[in-house]
């Protein structure tokens, strides 16, 4: 299909836009942790505040920011999710205490609910070519993971308050792009009501995955909320190690993701990348030197890509025929898991360099024995086969019945 006959393609590029700054906002943090640590003088879990506190309040406003997309549409609550993490990202450039700068990581993490909550929906409604835009959003999450940690490790080593305060600038060139850009889909939807969101986990094989992703983003956020702490590298050089982190991410997204759920269905992919990323853990914890670490790094990442690729397709196939509810659902259990998991780490990595990846790996490996025993069930859900099912009677019965098209869960 010609790009060019989308009648929406200046909105979907701004929408997109504003996705890749966001993630980049996620991920410019990484490389000036231990800066920011001495630099206001705080131990190692006070300074996992930072992922803390956004990362909860991400996931405590996304049911907000999913009603008040319902109530007062997509776009107010998009362009205001915008304004407040560029706002939140300049004033923290200005902030002197780890209270402070958490504060306002908190208000970041809300904005950045209210954006995400609302971008997936609004792209598809625009589009035309839902394969295009979607793979245009997973493009910008990839990318902007890759960047992320390569502008904060180079402008880190100038100040630790520079990163913060650039991605500020950017989310305020972004809203001015939105705000001029960006179009409310045509159709207006019906509000959601908050009953309809929690009866989405009485689906289970919606709830089985969600058990699975909360384990997954637990460790998602041991590496990368610990690992900058963990490497005890200077910020450019960690900078530079999670950009490659990030590249392997993004080749896990873009690149091999998709192509392999092609090839063995999403529920077996995003099997093989927990499979993965626990090995991965427990390379981590018996890591013998630098060099290992970073290869391990940046495998991780590759292991996540292929995770990320497949689990927002899942969840949407297995949640409410309602994308926003589904999304709502599905982020609250994602987010709300990974909060815990940098100051927990902090906490541990007291006791031992190593402990957080050990538990971590505990973690993934109670997520692991979960998907062992739901798999059929999530694939029977999705319309897939995993290799097993035909020594399960139930995932045969099951499987036997329609299901709706991949393609058609967006």
């Amino acid at each position: 299909m010609d790009r060019r006959t989308e009648p929406n393609r200046g909105a979907i590029y701004a929408t997109t836009l504003v996705a890749f700054l966001a993630i980049a906002g996620i991920a410019v943090v990484d490389p000036i942790l231990p800066v920011i640590g001495e630099a206001i003088g705080v131990s190692a879990w006070q300074v996992e505040l930072l992922f803390t506190a956004y990362i909860a309040v991400m996931a405590l406003g996304m049911i907000p920011a999913t009603l008040a997309s319902g109530r007062f549409g997509f776009k107010p609550v998009l362009i205001a999710g915008v304004t407040i993490v560029g706002l939140a990202a300049i004033l923290a450039s200005f902030s002197d205490t780890i209270v402070q700068l958490s504060v306002l990581r908190g208000l970041w993490g809300l904005g950045n609910a209210m954006f995400f909550a609302t971008a997936m929906v609004v792209l598809v409604a625009l589009a035309t070519d839902r394969e295009w835009v979607v793979g245009l959003f997973e493009t910008a999450l990839g990318l902007g993971f890759a960047v992320g940690p390569l502008i904060g490790g180079l402008l880190g080593r100038v100040s630790w308050r520079l990163p913060f305060f650039v991605c500020g600038v950017f989310m305020v060139l972004a809203l001015a792009v939105a705000a001029r850009r960006l179009r409310e889909p045509a159709t207006r939807q019906p509000p959601v009501k908050v009953g309809a969101i929690f009866a989405t986990y009485r689906r289970p094989a919606f709830v089985a995955l969600c058990v699975v992703t909360a384990t997954y983003n637990f460790v998602f956020f041991v590496v990368l909320g610990y690992t900058p702490l963990f490497l005890r590298l200077d910020v450019v050089p960690l900078g530079l190690a999670f950009t490659g982190w990030g590249l392997g991410l993004a080749t896990g997204i873009l690149l091999i993701g998709h192509r392999l759920a092609h090839r063995v269905g999403a529920v077996q992919t995003v099997g093989l990348a927990v499979a993965g990323l626990l090995v991965c853990l427990v390379l981590f914890a018996t890591s013998a030197g630098l060099v290992e670490s970073l290869i391990v790094l940046v495998l991780s990442g590759l292991c996540m890509g292929l995770a990320n690729a497949n689990l927002t397709d899942l969840a949407l196939g297995l949640g409410s025929p309602d994308r926003r509810v589904a999304t709502g659902a599905f982020n609250l259990v994602r987010w709300g898991a990974a909060a815990p998991a940098p100051i927990i780490s902090g906490k541990l990595a007291e006791h031992s360099l190593a402990l957080p990846f050990w538990v971590g790996a505990a973690v993934l490996a109670a997520g692991a024995l979960v998907y062992l025993a739901s798999a059929h069930l999530m694939a029977a859900g999705y319309g897939e086969r995993v290799l097993w099912s035909r020594w399960n009677r139930a995932a045969r019965h099951v499987e036997r019945t329609p299901e709706e098209a991949v393609g058609e869960t967006y």
